[in-house]
């Protein structure tokens, strides 16, 4: 009987706790992943999000009124975390304020998305202490980008789908594209991108489920819990702030790891760096990113509108999408 009792026991143990005793074990980028990724149900009308601050501090709600305006535009009930105006050092609060707000909206059934306050720099400091156990059987959408990566990758090792967007404090300068491409992520639209060709970019079509983030926070999960496979992918990267050799660097680091090697397709958004500055380098970021792919037979797409800018459109990461690439036109499809 007890022998029976542990079996069930092992049984029922949820994927994050399983995922959580493979904290160290790499993932094997030759082989794709056996997780199938599942959407959380789309929001309608009446429906509560909560805002929440894992990372950098939020210095009062004027930052992130305009965000809460546009969400009860949109019919929606707006719950704010208790700790999101605390500030400890660079941080929303201490890790244990931050990681309470957090675990509350993941464990709350009646929060049906969790939109995070800003990026910065923290959410790794809390990431291992989360629980998603309540999480994993009530998926909720979560949104954000930048330093909230690190949530949209360890959330993926879950096989659930989250949305790269901007958040509330960014929404006083967004570009109606920005908020349209929200709305329709988050109300469950079909909706698409057509932009012009980079002459960079690399000509071909590709279809698979869109994974990725912030260049430097997808590098730092590697070897960890939090490092996603991105066999048979779609890629998309963008970055801030990050000097050429840095971003060189990275993007050697990631092939190394195989991690370019068999995707289906790489979207690149906005990089923002001292054009100047890095004039020696001898390239720009698309040239560097370009040089590191060349061998790969996958579209490539530079200049997508997301990432630190204004025109940041919303992403659902965890979702098939389609993209063409011809001479003149990129196209970007769910």
């Amino acid at each position: 009987m007890q022998l029976l009792f542990i079996a069930v026991f092992v049984q029922c143990k949820t994927h994050y706790q399983i995922m959580k005793q493979e904290h160290f074990v790499r993932q094997d980028q030759t082989k794709p992943q056996s997780i199938q990724f599942t959407k959380p149900p789309y929001l309608k009308k009446g429906d509560t999000i909560m805002i929440v601050a894992p990372a950098g501090f939020v210095p009062d709600s004027t930052e992130i009124d305009p965000g809460i305006a546009l969400a009860k535009s949109w019919g929606l009930e707006v719950i704010v975390g208790k700790n999101a105006f605390k500030k400890h050092n660079h941080f929303a609060g201490t890790d244990e304020e931050r990681q309470s707000d957090l675990q509350l909206a993941l464990n709350d059934k009646k929060i049906k998305a969790i939109w995070c306050s800003r990026g910065g720099y923290g959410t790794v400091r809390i990431i291992d202490q989360l629980d998603f156990t309540a999480f994993e059987k009530n998926p909720k959408w979560v949104i954000g980008f930048s330093d909230i990566t690190t949530l949209h990758t360890t959330i993926h090792r879950l096989g659930i789908a989250t949305i790269h967007a901007t958040m509330p404090g960014g929404m006083k300068h967004a570009s109606d594209e920005t908020k349209q491409t929200l709305y329709k992520a988050l109300f469950g639209y079909s909706y698409g991108f057509e932009i012009p060709s980079n002459p960079l970019n690399k000509i071909g079509i590709g279809s698979g489920v869109l994974i990725g983030g912030n260049l430097s926070i997808l590098n730092s999960m590697i070897g960890s819990v939090s490092e996603v496979n991105t066999y048979g992918k779609i890629l998309f990267i963008e970055d801030v702030g990050e000097d050429l050799y840095r971003v060189d660097r990275m993007m050697y680091t990631l092939k190394r790891t195989g991690a370019l090697k068999n995707l289906k397709g790489l979207i690149v958004g906005d990089f923002s760096y001292d054009i100047e500055k890095d004039t020696l380098f001898g390239g720009t970021h698309r040239e560097i990113i370009l040089n590191v792919v060349k061998e790969y037979n996958y579209p490539v797409i530079f200049d997508f509108p997301a990432g630190h800018v204004r025109d940041n459109r919303a992403l659902i990461f965890g979702k098939e999408i389609n993209i063409e690439v011809n001479a003149t036109t990129s196209k970007i499809w769910y």
